[in-house]
């Protein structure tokens, strides 16, 4: 006997329907569900699905756009009207970024992420009387900005970046969240140049920026934003210069957590970075990475001193840290056994270290990290690499004196399973 047998999504129970439509992109369950019957949108109204709405697409290298006119035009007229008042965050990018927000009303929305504005497009959002302002500036209290597009000198650029980020904080009384990336390019970041940034508020507390100096780092922290305890800062400044006129000794009793990223080189670790951290004794959650090129000569005996040693309340602590200091300035060379052992105050956290001496450039490689290892990226592996997983690595640098052999790169591919990318500097054939 032949028989066909056809299940639809409303045969199934309610608890295998839920599994699966939670495997699904959201987007997708929205496009193809609301209004299919009473049942399904049951469903899809769940603020599982409509509580954070992603309404752009992303590209493999990492760019955003807008959807296609049919699957906006539905969002747009039929799913956004009925789902509105669910709504907390959305995700836009241009050119649906305004009839996104005029499609109907959001009275719960709270977060907003604006992605791959061009600067012309920044200006218009961020001007005074824009309907981006009038509709939401006393109801957004977190706020994602990213800005790719640019066509602008860079000093003209800077000035732009300046200007937004001084209309939020003008515009957005309440804003609570800031994350503040103008540019993957880094001739086009956040500058305040030499006059500190017309910036207050008293209800931001957490904020996310890509700087250029020193100088904004200490800007943004010399009391503008007095409820602050979340920062997270990436700087590109890799001068020898830090300025005197700006405060670096005001303690920063409400700073809970900070992370530093330093793009290119840290040249002015006891000048700026030192002082900066002993401002920070309440500190629960610490995050540091960066090059230290040519300065003082970091090991765990450094790190505990102005770190642990302070931060009674540390419970957190992740670091990668990459000194590289002359011979000339490192009389005696430390073996790797005395290295590791100046590690021996942090009971609490996995420490790797490694070090190699290039004696043709006469320089010492000091290399040391917490463990697990939570960067995508892991630059400048020699041939002295520890061996370990890295799961979360998806790019990583050789560079050595000597020749890279065939087991060192078997090697390679087991601790970094996902790896994407690959570059190599050798100096030996």
């Amino acid at each position: 006997m032949e028989y066909s047998s056809c299940i639809t999504l409303n045969d199934l129970p309610n608890e295998i329907l839920m599994i699966i439509l939670k495997n699904l992109h959201t987007i997708d369950v929205l496009y193809s569900l609301v209004g299919v019957d009473k049942r399904l949108n049951a469903f899809v109204n769940d603020s599982i699905f409509t509580k954070y709405l992603t309404l752009m697409s992303s590209s493999p290298t990492g760019l955003s756009y807008s959807f296609t006119d049919k699957i906006l035009d539905r969002f747009c007229d039929e799913i956004l009207p009925e789902i509105h008042h669910k709504i907390e965050w959305l995700n836009v990018a241009p050119p649906s970024i305004e009839r996104i927000h005029v499609s109907t009303t959001y009275p719960n929305l709270h977060g907003l992420g604006l992605y791959d504005l061009s600067s012309d497009t920044a200006m218009d959002l961020f001007t005074d009387g824009s309907f981006f302002i009038r509709i939401f500036k006393n109801q957004i209290l977190s706020l994602v900005i990213n800005i790719k597009k640019y066509k602008e000198p860079i000093r003209a650029f800077e000035d732009i970046n300046k200007f937004i980020f001084t209309q939020i904080f003008t515009m957005f009384s309440n804003l609570q969240y800031l994350d503040f990336d103008p540019s993957f390019n880094n001739c086009h970041i956040l500058s305040f140049g030499a006059s500190p940034p017309n910036v207050f508020s008293c209800t931001l507390s957490k904020l996310n920026v890509m700087i250029d100096t020193y100088s904004d780092c200490l800007y943004l922290l010399d009391g503008r934003f007095n409820q602050l305890h979340t920062f997270y800062v990436t700087i590109r400044d890799f001068s020898h210069w830090v300025p005197a006129t700006i405060n670096n000794e005001k303690k920063l009793l409400n700073l809970k957590c900070f992370s530093l990223k330093h793009t290119t080189y840290l040249t002015v670790y006891n000048q700026f970075l030192v002082p900066l951290l002993h401002r920070m004794s309440n500190l629960e959650e610490l995050s540091l990475f960066f090059l230290n090129h040519n300065g003082a000569f970091i090991d765990g005996d450094n790190l505990a001193k102005n770190t642990i040693g302070h931060m009674t309340k540390l419970n957190k602590f992740a670091f990668d840290i990459r000194t590289i200091i002359s011979f000339v300035k490192l009389l005696n060379l430390p073996s790797y056994k005395e290295f590791q052992n100046t590690f021996r105050h942090f009971e609490k956290i996995q420490i790797i270290s490694c070090i190699d001496y290039f004696q043709k450039a006469s320089e010492c490689y000091c290399h040391m990290y917490s463990y697990p290892y939570t960067l995508k990226y892991y630059k400048d592996i020699t041939n002295n690499f520890t061996r370990g997983l890295f799961e979360c690595v998806r790019e990583i640098s050789l560079f050595d004196e000597r020749p890279f052999e065939h087991e060192f790169f078997l090697q390679i591919a087991r601790s970094f399973p996902f790896l994407e990318k690959l570059i190599l500097h050798n100096r030996e054939p």
